[in-house]
């Protein structure tokens, strides 16, 4: 299945069972989705299986197949902010995120996402990106655009040979003295939040680096992580009593729905530099966006 707007055909996996119908499968694999939906997609021919062959509704369940479909959302969020394209060449795309955009397709977001829109505004159906940041973070993410040099670009994140520097405002104690470096282990649940530290043996560490104070109250930071833990910046600024302004999660767990645009976590993913594992160039990139504070 071809790319459609922007977005690629997600795929599901049937497992043996005893629904009577392709349409009960989904309805009850996929409860957030509406049956007359489902219904109506594979009316349109938007469900297939390995062959390209439309599923009819109606069709008796059979699993151990993969099918394939085109994922919509009713009434998504619109995200008023604008990624920069900062550099391409037929290997690499390094692109500016801005606040509240996720990278990827998931949960609330498909059109709404960096990589939708980068497919839909360049026409690039190869492009993947090679690392995340998350979707409260602004800054820089790097796609590959080239299926056959993907390996090694992701092979830099994989084995650490990538220099990665963060810019954060964070609440500042009075007093406070700041710890150059701070490890820990963080747990969490794969797709929930939050994340939280746990005793045992260390599996995350960032660098801590005082850029300037603003203020009695707050300050600019340079964080740069060993690790790429998920929220381990977020987690590691809280644990050390000075939360990031703006966090809707650490210390304290906002409600869902309660963020506001025009109050963005005060954190921007500012540096990548590697050595381009095809040329041996030396590679930089800056990120263009400011934080507020």
């Amino acid at each position: 299945m071809p790319t459609r707007d922007g977005v690629g055909p997600s795929t599901v996996g049937l497992p043996a069972g005893h629904w009577p119908t392709m349409l009960d499968f989904f309805v009850e694999r996929f409860p957030a989705v509406t049956e007359a939906s489902w219904r109506d997609r594979m009316d349109a021919g938007d469900v297939v299986d390995d062959a390209g062959h439309p599923i009819r509704p109606d069709a008796p369940y059979r699993g151990h197949q993969r099918l394939y479909y085109y994922r919509t959302l009713t009434n998504e969020p619109r995200i008023p902010y604008e990624a920069q394209v900062l550099f391409q060449d037929a290997h690499l795309l390094v692109a500016d995120k801005p606040h509240f955009l996720p990278v990827t397709p998931g949960g609330q977001y498909v059109q709404e996402t960096l990589l939708v829109r980068l497919k839909r505004q360049l026409g690039i159906d190869t492009l993947v990106p090679v690392h995340r940041i998350d979707r409260s973070t602004a800054g820089l993410v790097l796609f590959s655009l080239d299926p056959a040099t993907r390996g090694a670009y992701q092979a830099l994140f994989a084995e650490r040979r990538v220099e990665k520097s963060y810019e954060a405002v964070v609440h500042w104690p009075a007093g406070h003295t700041l710890t150059p470096v701070y490890r820990s282990r963080l747990e969490s649940i794969k797709g929930k939040m939050p994340v939280w530290e746990a005793p045992g043996e260390p599996n995350s560490e960032t660098r801590f680096e005082l850029v300037e104070m603003l203020g009695a109250d707050r300050a600019r930071l340079r964080l740069s992580p060993v690790t790429g833990r998920t929220h381990q910046l977020r987690v590691h600024c809280a644990a050390l009593g000075m939360p990031i302004v703006n966090d809707p999660i650490y210390p304290t767990w906002l409600p869902v729905g309660s963020e506001r645009f025009d109050q963005p976590l005060q954190l921007l993913a500012k540096t990548l530099e590697f050595t381009d594992p095809l040329s041996g160039a030396a590679r930089r990139f800056a990120s263009g966006l400011r934080l507020t504070g």
